[in-house]
């Protein structure tokens, strides 16, 4: 049995923040759907990779499909009309960089033929060489991708290299092709970003001779997004040059680090300490054994906390130094960064209130036990570090890719 809504029962909803103003209902034609849909596909796009489509012949295909898709949106009237309310990311007001004379056709399949592929093809990604020279030549030179079948192999490799670029143990450098960044400069096992994408050169081919008469090579490049291709080096630097985004990621640098590695000749540049509170908070004297601060330090540590019971980083009390490691050439806040990030599933959660009463919440102390502080230095001395994380359930170091 349907009961209809009086004006009463609108107002008490009006009241209770529902909206009861009718829907709309309006009839598009087939049309009009297909051109919502191609539209809403160019704003997953944007919202995956924070940017709009672009052409260019090194881009993704379906990239430049939906780019050339939304300059005839923008260009149609009709089209910018009826995408008006759905635009929240403001697409159809940017400028068309159309990608020359690709016609003026929103049907898929027309377009992927206009850009050299076979919609009905088995891998939507083979090429046919039915364009311009050049578009026949990126197709000889840049294979699109593949889904990369083996990509569980990759993966931690990639997980890795983000947490290295979070810790600055790896950074990502500007590419210049002034800079003298040479084709020569790409190596296996190397990671770039390209196009928002962070990508690993998994091999080198042999070389071969290009029609130039350089030396180039066809490489494995598996990207962070699980797909992979066989392009050539050469293309590989090409794409590199044009993208004003693109980054080199540098191999992991920690430096000598610890008492017996420091040479006479090594700068002494800080101190890891590890302290010990006093406070007489319930939470701290129940668990004072494994609560502890870990930092790093260029001064003196004594002189350091010296004022620990007026600071709020030593939880307004005294502190013990229970243990400290000299290091030399490291960067003193990147290390830092380093020891939180591993041990940050055990951060302490509590709140200590200052002298006004207000609630300061540390981040530097952890619940972990002094012996897998150890451990950590240890792992940073032999590099192995960026492999691990602590665990609190089983109180351990532990690799990132077993749990």
């Amino acid at each position: 049995m349907t009961k209809e809504f009086t004006t009463q029962d609108d107002e008490l909803l009006a009241e209770l923040g529902v909206d009861v103003e009718a829907k709309k209902t309006t009839d598009r034609t087939p049309r009009e759907e297909r051109i919502i849909a191609g539209f809403e596909d160019i704003q997953r796009f944007v919202e995956e990779h924070e940017r709009p489509p672009r052409h260019g012949e090194d881009r993704d295909i379906f990239e430049r499909l939906y780019a050339v898709r939304l300059d005839r949106l923008r260009e149609q009237e009709d089209c910018r009309a009826l995408l008006a309310e759905f635009d929240h990311q403001e697409l159809l007001a940017g400028a068309v960089s159309s990608d020359g004379d690709l016609a003026d056709n929103l049907d898929d399949d027309a377009l992927l033929a206009k850009l050299g592929v076979e919609a009905n093809a088995p891998n939507i990604a083979e090429l046919r060489h039915v364009r311009s020279s050049s578009e026949k030549r990126a197709a000889e030179e840049i294979a699109n991708r593949d889904q990369c079948e083996d990509f569980e192999q990759f993966k931690p490799l990639f997980e890795k290299a983000k947490r290295e670029l979070e810790t600055e143990v790896r950074t990502a450098k500007v590419i210049r092709k002034d800079a003298g960044f040479l084709k020569t400069d790409i190596k296996q096992g190397q990671f770039f970003i390209l196009g928002g994408q962070t990508l690993y050169v998994a091999d080198v081919g042999e070389q071969i001779k290009a029609p130039n008469g350089e030396m180039d090579a066809r490489l494995r490049v598996i990207y962070s997004n699980g797909t992979e291709s066989n392009l050539l080096l050469r293309s590989l630097t090409r794409a590199i040059y044009k993208d004003e985004t693109s980054r080199a990621i540098t191999e992991p640098n920690l430096g000598p680090l610890f008492g017996e590695d420091v040479d006479e000749d090594d700068q002494t540049t800080g101190t890891i300490y590890v302290l010990r509170s006093k406070s007489d908070h319930p939470t701290i004297s129940e668990n004072r054994d494994v609560i502890h601060k870990i930092g790093v330090t260029g001064g003196d540590v004594k002189i350091r906390i010296s004022n620990a019971k007026t600071d709020p980083t030593y939880l307004f009390a005294d502190v013990d130094v229970v243990q400290t490691y000299t290091l030399a050439n490291i960067n003193r806040s990147r290390l830092e960064n380093l020891l939180h990030r591993v041990f940050s599933p055990a951060r302490l959660q509590i709140d200590i209130p200052d002298r006004f009463g207000r609630s300061v919440k540390p981040k530097e102390w952890f619940l972990v036990p002094l012996h897998v502080i150890d451990e950590a230095v240890k792992r940073i001395k032999d590099r192995s570090i960026t492999d691990y994380t602590y665990d609190p359930s089983s109180a351990q170091l532990k690799k990132t890719s077993d749990k």
